[in-house]
């Protein structure tokens, strides 16, 4: 069996991970918000966790709703 892949969204603060949260739970994405790791990223302590196969559909909905992102990681 195969293990899941996930992908890291990082942001510059809280407040746009809550926001990033929100607008993919709307959209029907799978997201979690999850403690920044620091091997990514010391910016923002929070970071959204998504499905690497919903990769496309989540910098899509971010960027309709102009959230800003930091970095995004597969892991």
């Amino acid at each position: 069996m195969e293990a899941k892949r996930f992908g890291v969204v990082t942001f510059h603060s809280t407040s746009h991970a809550i926001q990033a949260e929100k607008v993919c739970g709307k959209c029907g994405i799978e997201v979690k918000l999850i403690p920044t790791p620091r091997r990514i990223s010391s910016d923002c302590g929070v970071s959204l966790r998504f499905f690497h196969d919903d990769r496309d559909a989540v910098l899509a909905a971010l960027g309709e709703r102009k959230v800003e992102i930091s970095l995004v990681t597969m892991l």
